[in-house]
C-alpha cells in the first residue's frame, strides 16, 4: 500500500539523494518541505536539486513564490496535503523531504492554524520597517509577555505574527499556537542525520561551494527582484549576509564565516526539534547502506 514517506533532517545530511534513490525504489514522486526552496530565483543559496539532476522524479513545491511574497505554514500545509492526495491516489509514493519541521509537521498531523489577514499583517509589516523589531517587541511584551520573552526582541518576522494574532483573536498569541489533532496521513517519518563534527566540515566545504557556483551574483540578481522587501526570503541563511556585501557593510570572508557559523546554530535547532517527535526513525546518513536501512525501516512499519 502506498504511503506517504517523509525524509527530514538537519542542512547537509544528504537528504535530496536519499529522497531520489527511494522515489526510484518506491515509485515516488518528490515533494518539497523546505521553506527557502519555494522561491523562484533562490537556488544555489538553498542547495536546490538543479532539474537536470532530478533522475526524472517529478518534483512539487519549488519555485512557486516570488522573493517579495511571504511563505506561510498554513498556505503550505494546504498545497502539500492536497498533493499528498493526489499521489496516493495515483497509486504512487508521495517523499515530503526538507528541513523544515513545522512546514512537515503540518503535513503530517492536523494542525490548527490562527487566522490571517492581509491588511492587518500589510499595516503591521508597514510599521515594522518604519519603527523596527525593538518598538514591536516592547508593544507586545505590554500585552503578551510570555510570547515577547519566547520570539525575542529581533525576529521581527514572528513579533509581526504574534501581533496580528492578537488583533484578530483577541487573545495572546502564547494561547493560539497551533494545535495538533489526529495524523492526517498514515506516514513513516526518516530522519537523516549526520555525527556533528563531521556535518560541521559539510556545512563549511558546502557554503565555499555555494560562493565558488555564484551565489553572490544569485543574490544581486535576487536583490533587484525585490529581496531586500521579501519578509520570509530576505532572512534565508546566506542570503541576508551577502546582502550586507552587496550593501559594502560586509566582505565575502567575512559573510562566508558568518553564513558558516549561522548555519550550524540553525543544523543544532532542527536536531532539536526533529528528536522531540518520537515517530522519527533516525537513520545514519554516512551509513554504507543507507538505501537499504531506509528501505527496511520503512517496511518495518508498514500497514497491510
Amino acid at each position: 500500500m502506498s504511503r506517504l514517506v517523509v525524509v527530514a533532517g538537519p542542512t547537509g545530511t544528504g537528504k535530496s539523494e536519499l529522497a531520489l534513490d527511494l522515489a526510484e525504489r518506491l515509485d515516488g514522486e518528490v515533494i518539497n518541505a523546505d521553506s527557502m526552496q519555494l522561491y523562484r530565483g533562490m537556488d544555489i543559496g538553498t542547495a536546490k536539486l538543479p532539474p537536470a539532476e532530478r533522475r526524472g522524479v517529478p518534483h512539487h513545491l519549488l519555485d512557486v513564490l516570488e522573493v517579495t511574497q511571504t511563505a506561510t505554514v498554513a498556505a503550505y500545509q494546504r498545497d502539500a496535503g492536497a498533493l499528498v492526495q493526489d499521489i496516493l491516489a495515483r497509486g504512487r509514493t508521495p517523499l515530503l523531504v526538507g528541513g523544515s519541521g513545522l512546514y512537515i509537521r503540518a503535513v503530517v498531523d492536523s494542525i490548527e492554524f490562527p487566522a490571517t489577514d492581509p491588511a492587518v499583517r500589510s499595516r503591521l509589516e508597514d510599521e515594522l520597517a518604519v519603527l523596527g523589531p525593538a518598538a514591536l517587541a516592547e508593544r507586545l511584551r505590554e500585552v503578551d509577555p510570555d510570547a515577547a520573552l519566547s520570539i525575542g526582541p529581533a525576529n521581527g518576522r514572528k513579533i509581526v505574527r504574534a501581533l496580528e494574532v492578537i488583533e484578530l483573536t483577541g487573545r495572546p498569541f502564547s494561547a493560539t499556537m497551533p494545535r495538533y489533532g489526529a495524523p492526517a496521513f498514515d506516514a513513516v517519518q526518516l530522519l537523516l542525520d549526520r555525527e556533528t563534527a563531521g556535518l560541521d566540515v559539510r556545512l563549511a566545504d558546502r557554503v565555499q561551494r555555494m560562493v565558488e557556483l555564484g551565489l553572490l551574483d544569485e543574490v544581486r540578481q535576487l536583490a533587484t527582484r525585490g529581496l531586500r522587501q521579501g519578509v520570509t526570503a530576505s532572512r534565508a541563511l546566506g542570503y541576508a549576509q551577502f546582502l550586507a556585501v552587496l550593501d559594502g557593510t560586509s566582505t565575502v570572508p567575512d559573510a562566508i564565516a558568518q553564513t558558516t557559523q549561522a548555519t550550524r546554530r540553525f543544523v543544532r535547532r532542527q536536531r532539536s526539534w526533529f528528536r522531540r517527535d518520537h515517530r522519527m526513525i533516525e537513520v545514519a546518513a554516512d551509513r554504507a547502506d543507507l538505501l537499504d536501512r531506509a528501505l527496511e525501516a520503512i517496511a518495518a512499519t508498514s500497514v497491510s
